[in-house]
Order: C-alpha cells, then sequence, then structure tokens
C-alpha cells in the first residue's frame, strides 16, 4: 500500500512537473525577427513572384499570415532598423537618414548610430526572460556604445556596418566590414559565405538554447549588393539572361535555403509550434540590385510605394491563423511590441511606443484597423497614409512645396496626382502630417546625398529604375 502512495506522488508530482513545464512554455514563446535587406516586393513567391522559388519564406505565410500593405518607417536601411529595433519612429532620436559623417550643429561623429537612451527590442527580451542574440547586419553605429552586446543582445554575430562582401576579403577591409562573433573578430580566411555562416549561427543557437525562451534578430544582408553569389546557383539560373538579375536570384535563394534550415532545426528540436517567426524585409527593391517591386511605383529611397511597402509575414501555430492575408495597414513598429505581447510580458521602457502589438488584431472577427495613419520623413521628403489616402509632401525650397496625393484603393501605382481635385484633403492630411512631426527630433546627421535627389526622386515625371537610379 505504502508503495502504491509513493507511486501516485511520483506519478503526480510527475504530471504537477510536465503541466508546469507545459504552462511556463505556452507562456514563453521563443521569438525570430528575420529581416531581408532591399528585395523586390514581388520576389517572393507568396507575392506573385514567378521566376524565382522561395518556398521556405512562402511557407511561413502559408502556415500563417501575409500582410499586403505592411510598411517600414524608412526607406533605407539604417534608420529602417532602427524603427524595427525600437518600436518607435527613429526621427524621434534623431535618426532619419542612413548614418554618415555630415553632422548636424552640436553632434559629434560618435553620436552617429542608435541613440544609447533608446531602449531596443534585446532590452525589452531580455527584460522579460529572454536569452537574446542578435545576427548579421547591424548598420546602428560604429562606436562601443552602439555595439549590439551594449544595446541588449546577449549574443552577437554579424558587422556593423551598412554592407559587407558576402565572401572574404582579400586585402584590407575596415572595421565596419569585420565578421564580429560577440567581441572577437572571425579572420577573412574563415569566411565561406556569408548567408551561409549567418543560417549556421542561427541554428547552432537554436539547439543550444531549445531549453529556454530566446529571443533572434536574424538580420540576413542578401540581398543587398555587392552582387556575390555562389557558383553553383549561378549556374541554376543560367536561363536568366541578365547576369545582375541572375545574381539576384542566386543571392535569394540562399536566403531562401538559409531561413528553411532555420525553420527545419524548429521543428527537429520540437520547437516549431512554440516559435513566433516574423518575416520582414528592411525596404523597397533597390535600383542597383535587380529587385522587382511589380506593381509598386518606385525603389529604396523613395515615398513612393516601391520604396516604403515591403513584404511581411508571420506564423505561430495554433496562435496565428494559417493560410491567411491581411490587407490592414500596418508597420514594422509593430514588431517590438508584438514579440513582448507574444509572451505575455511588460515594456521595460518608458518612451510610448508607435507601434502596436498586432496578436489581437489577428483573433478571429477582430476587424478594427491597428493604426489610424503611418507617416514618413526622411530631410526634405515626407509622406503619410490614412485609410486609402496617400500624400507625399517635397519642400523644394523654403517658400515651395510639392505635394502628391493618391487614392490607392484604386491607383496602387501611384499614377494620378489628386491634389488639385481633392484641395480640401490635402488641408487635411497636411496639418496632420505637421502636428506628427512636431513630435520629433531634429536630425542628429544628414544623408551624405543631400536634398535635391528627394525632391527629383519624386517629381511625377521621375518614373522607372533607371530615372531613380539617377537620384539615390
Amino acid at each position: 500500500m505504502k508503495g502504491i502512495k509513493t507511486i501516485s506522488t511520483l506519478l503526480l508530482a510527475l504530471w504537477t512537473g510536465i503541466s508546469a513545464a507545459q504552462v511556463k512554455t505556452a507562456a514563453k514563446p521563443n521569438v525570430i525577427v528575420i529581416v531581408s535587406d532591399d528585395a523586390g516586393y514581388v520576389d517572393f513567391g507568396c507575392y506573385g513572384g514567378k521566376q524565382i522559388p522561395t518556398p521556405n519564406i512562402d511557407a511561413i505565410a502559408k502556415q500563417g499570415t501575409r500582410f499586403t500593405d505592411a510598411y517600414v518607417s524608412a526607406s533605407v536601411c539604417a534608420p529602417s532598423r532602427a524603427g524595427i529595433l525600437t518600436g518607435r519612429y527613429q526621427q524621434r532620436f534623431g535618426f532619419e537618414h542612413n548614418t554618415s559623417n555630415v553632422l548636424a550643429p552640436g553632434y559629434k561623429i560618435t553620436d552617429v548610430g542608435m541613440d544609447p537612451s533608446e531602449q531596443t527590442i534585446g532590452n525589452e527580451m531580455q527584460a522579460n526572460g529572454y536569452k537574446t542574440i542578435a545576427i548579421g547586419k547591424w548598420h546602428q553605429g560604429d562606436e562601443p556604445k552602439h555595439f549590439p552586446l551594449n544595446r541588449g543582445f546577449n549574443e552577437f554575430y554579424g558587422f556593423t556596418g551598412g554592407h559587407r562582401d558576402f565572401f572574404s576579403y582579400k586585402g584590407k577591409r575596415t572595421n565596419e566590414h569585420a565578421l564580429y562573433n560577440n567581441k572577437e573578430i572571425v579572420p577573412e580566411n574563415e569566411i565561406t559565405y556569408l548567408t551561409d555562416m549567418f543560417t549556421d549561427k542561427a541554428t547552432s543557437f537554436i539547439t543550444a538554447n531549445k531549453d529556454k525562451p530566446f529571443f533572434m534578430y536574424l538580420s540576413y544582408n542578401a540581398v543587398h549588393t555587392p552582387m556575390n553569389a555562389k557558383k553553383d546557383l549561378m549556374e541554376r539560373y543560367a536561363s536568366i539572361a541578365d547576369t545582375g538579375r541572375r545574381a539576384y536570384a542566386a543571392m535569394m535563394t540562399s536566403l531562401d535555403d538559409g531561413i528553411g534550415k532555420v525553420i527545419a532545426t524548429l521543428k527537429a528540436n520540437q520547437l516549431d509550434k512554440n516559435t513566433l517567426i516574423i518575416f520582414i524585409n528592411d525596404n523597397g527593391g533597390a535600383t542597383v540590385n535587380s529587385s522587382d517591386n511589380g506593381p509598386l511605383r518606385g525603389m529604396k529611397g523613395s515615398k513612393w510605394e516601391g520604396g516604403i511597402r515591403v513584404a511581411m509575414m508571420m506564423k505561430w501555430p495554433g496562435h496565428i491563423a494559417a493560410n491567411k492575408t491581411d490587407s490592414r495597414p500596418v508597420s514594422s513598429l509593430d514588431i517590438l511590441p508584438t514579440a513582448i505581447g507574444a509572451g505575455k510580458g511588460k515594456q521595460k521602457g518608458t518612451k510610448k511606443l508607435d507601434g502596436v502589438n498586432l496578436l489581437p488584431y489577428l483573433s478571429a472577427g477582430n476587424k478594427m484597423t491597428p493604426h489610424e495613419a503611418l507617416y514618413w520623413r526622411r530631410g526634405v521628403a515626407a509622406a503619410m497614409r490614412e485609410g486609402n489616402w496617400k500624400l507625399i509632401r517635397v519642400k523644394e525650397s523654403p517658400t515651395v512645396q510639392n505635394v502628391l496625393l493618391f487614392d490607392l484603393s484604386k491607383d496602387l501605382s501611384e499614377t494620378k496626382n489628386l491634389s488639385e481635385k481633392y484641395p480640401a484633403k490635402v488641408k487635411e492630411l497636411l496639418v496632420k502630417l505637421a502636428e506628427w512631426e512636431k513630435g520629433l527630433d531634429q536630425p542628429h546627421w544628414y544623408s551624405s546625398y543631400g536634398d535635391q535627389n528627394q525632391i527629383m526622386k519624386h517629381r511625377m515625371e521621375t518614373t522607372g529604375r533607371e530615372m531613380e537610379r539617377m537620384y539615390p
């Protein structure tokens, strides 16, 4: 009898332990944010791409929700990432432009980077019990105070600049191009192919941390220039006559293969059902990498839809419905609060977030709109979207501004400027845009390209890749 009682006690303890573990696991899902770099809007199969197979990225959409009207907070790399990492419009802390040495009055070169007073998604997830890692492209400043290990990440495997060769450098390279493994620099002779190395680090981290909740910021630099592709994949796409497009396709395949390995590793470790995966591209396809934005006008660097509307999808089995398409405007700023919300956490930082937790909006029957309006500004060019109305305002001089208005529900390609037809709507949106700008800081540094490029890029007569390439 005593033996039976002992066995019963052990079984109860075992059942209680399993239940507690299950409850703990359910409360703390792993979160992986995957960022691609400069990809075209329709270069993913799930967004209509036919030429380049992307089965693993497409699977995220098929097993979750794909957003048709997802936006980043900037049309160039560094400020876009600052928005993703903080959940706040990066202009609120002076990060309006890509990093440069053109300083605003009162700032030093050491100030170029994400303001240390801002809490990152790494800080927030650490505060909520997560092991954190940043992998890949950082582009948030080169000073020690900007280094990922000092910005909320337990581990870092990547480079601090905006780009670097995917293969090893044969000659000298700068520190911002160095590949870091935490604080150690990986020798160039050990570098094989960067996309594969980032994938290998991601899979090894998953396996090593399978028993504890983790957050991963997996920021690939594919398919940003330089157009470095593996030889075997270039041969696979030999039928593509344009060599630039062929290299782009090969690099996209390396990216998709890598994401497939990450997902397979989650499944192998029985973590796939308890992991929220968010995939997003950092800005529109670039003029220099043979990407394709499809029907969207404009490219990287502009306020046209092709500069700011991006591929974005998320999956979390049992929490996000599978094979769904959502056409409500959402933002990259939503990633941070969504990641916190997935683990039922609380925001550590005291500054108000501009993003929102998307999970409640993805629940069955919720038809509410996450954002009343979305806003953009980089130098003289600013824009906003409210409902289907899109306004672009470019200050061409102290006394002259060019204002464009589009109805995206009828004119996705932004071909008809309706500003003269609807002056009242223009006035209304300009007031709202100006009100938003009151909450912004002045840029702490400026674009190395100057303002004229932004002025020319947003003229109605500037159309097509070749014309936009004239104004980087």
